[in-house]
């Protein structure tokens, strides 16, 4: 039944990188708005290249517009649609969500186009907020909320969150995902069985958004619900949004043993922490193969004992890295181990001994790639008095958050040749990477053992740190250079020409 009504316009700013598929946290707060009686609007900025005259067109009879943000370059996007909405409608409520309003509330709430901040799980917040704006009241005692009184920052109580079962379901209807597969984001599903992650890492904002609370849908909904979805929308691939899917393992178990029953054939992917797959049997693993999984992502960081001490991962050794990527190489499971580089207090012989590990560990197991990075100093994680005493400049302004990249470097303890070493060494971890990948996709037994000894001058410098004259980084270039040449001089599209030159 309605219960109020009016549009509220919720907004995903663009983002770089590949179209990840419909925005999750978005059809989530659509779901609980729709079910109050409200008109949610979905504007993804990552699908539509025109997104501004999207909202310009929405505005006239909204109720508010929001808008949902991790820290990073997407901030300029989001700045430059709220200023167009304060022009056109100075009367509007403008209203932020997401990761880093939560974690930066103040400081997000001083911009002059931002007029509420909703923080943490917001579906149950943003409704009564639209429930106040319709009645025409006031946003005081709205838990889960601050706002601004004549430019004075309110700060409400949070909100305790619910059990993500008690919420509504997201709106996966309003997602067109014709339009996500022909954009080139595939026929994919993202889907959150569970949020929270018990662990308490340094580094991470997970640990500070969901106070290491595991919060989890049972077997039967989730086996149920995702099945329905991939058959009403025909999916190709479920990708598992959890912050560590495997919490519960007997839970996971059962949810892979419910995919495999139903009959449907899908692929579905998750990440995890090592430790919490070796506690699975080769068969719990197997299981997990047959069902679908192809791939798992592992937050590892790194192999140095006393980085992962000061990371506050000691969850995290070593002998579960080789042994999960044993188990899943068995099970026929992709892999992936993301690595942390420039980690306070880290020094070069940690960063040799990572290499040596990860190098180690791919020559051993083909079904292993690497996603390397350079810390980030992410708003509110728990070593940011830390990071002020070594140096480092926090942001005070949107917009200087928005200079926040996975990809660079803006730390003083990494500068120089540090950071240019480091700098050459994840491109030849992520050149391994790509010939790893190419191997896997032939289907020729000459071309894997041609690529398999590309690979060993690549192991053998992150082994020995030697990146000196990197003709293969050097060929690499080269190589992309003709493959885009080609592209332009045939008028194939460039990342055509690429998979067929993989």
């Amino acid at each position: 039944m309605l219960k109020r009504g009016g549009r509220v316009i919720l907004f995903l700013p663009k983002y770089s990188g590949r179209l990840l598929g419909p925005p999750l946290g978005l059809l989530s707060l659509a779901g609980s708005l729709r079910a109050a009686g409200y008109e949610p609007l979905i504007i993804d900025g990552a699908l539509h290249s025109n997104h501004m005259a999207g909202i310009q067109a929405a505005l006239d009879d909204a109720l508010c517009f929001g808008v949902s943000l991790l820290t990073g370059p997407m901030i300029r996007d989001a700045i430059a649609a709220s200023r167009m909405v304060r022009r056109l409608r100075p009367d509007l409520p403008i209203v932020f969500g997401g990761w880093h309003p939560s974690l930066q509330t103040a400081g997000t709430l001083r911009e002059d186009f931002v007029d509420v901040v909703v923080r943490h799980q917001g579906d149950k917040t943003l409704v009564e907020i639209a429930d106040r704006l319709a009645a025409g009241n006031g946003l005081d005692m709205v838990a889960g909320c601050w706002f601004k009184r004549d430019g004075r920052i309110i700060r409400n109580p949070d909100r305790p969150a619910s059990p993500i079962s008690d919420l509504a379901a997201p709106a996966y209807d309003l997602a067109d995902f014709d339009e996500y597969a022909d954009r080139g984001g595939g026929r994919k599903l993202p889907y959150a069985t569970s949020i929270g992650c018990p662990y308490a890492c340094n580094y991470c904002t997970d640990v500070v958004f969901y106070n290491r609370r595991f919060n989890a849908y049972d077997v039967s909904r989730v086996v149920e619900e995702v099945t329905s979805l991939v058959r009403r929308h025909r999916v190709d691939e479920v990708a598992l949004v959890d912050s560590n899917f495997l919490v519960d393992v007997r839970r996971a178990v059962g949810i892979a043993r419910g995919f495999l029953d139903s009959g449907l054939r899908f692929k579905w992917t998750f990440q995890a922490s090592t430790d919490l797959l070796v506690r699975m049997s080769d068969e719990d693993v197997a299981l997990l193969g047959a069902s679908g999984v192809t791939h798992i992502g592992f937050g590892t960081e790194s192999a140095s004992p006393e980085v992962l001490t000061w990371m506050n991962k000691k969850h995290q050794n070593i002998e579960d890295i080789y042994e999960a990527a044993r188990k899943c190489s068995q099970a026929g499971i992709r892999v992936t181990l993301n690595l942390i580089f420039g980690y306070p207090g880290e020094q070069e012989f940690h960063r040799r001994e990572t290499l040596r590990v990860m190098s180690d560990i791919g020559t051993r197991f083909d079904n292993v790639t690497f996603s390397p990075n350079i810390f980030t100093p992410y708003p509110g994680i728990p070593i940011w008095p830390d990071l002020r005493e070594r140096g480092l400049h926090e942001p005070e302004t949107l917009e200087e958050w928005a200079d926040i990249d996975l990809g660079s470097s803006t730390l003083p303890w990494l500068q120089g040749k540090p950071y240019e070493t480091l700098r050459r060494s994840i491109s030849y971890l992520i050149l391994d990477n790509e010939v790893n990948k190419a191997s896997r996709k032939s289907g020729s037994a000459a071309v894997k053992s041609v690529l398999s000894l590309l690979r060993k001058p690549l192991h053998w410098r992150l082994r020995n740190h030697s990146f000196e004259w990197p003709v293969e980084l050097w060929l690499s270039v080269a190589r992309k250079w003709m493959v885009m040449r080609r592209s332009l001089l045939t008028g194939q599209p460039l990342a055509q020409t690429l998979s067929r030159s993989a």
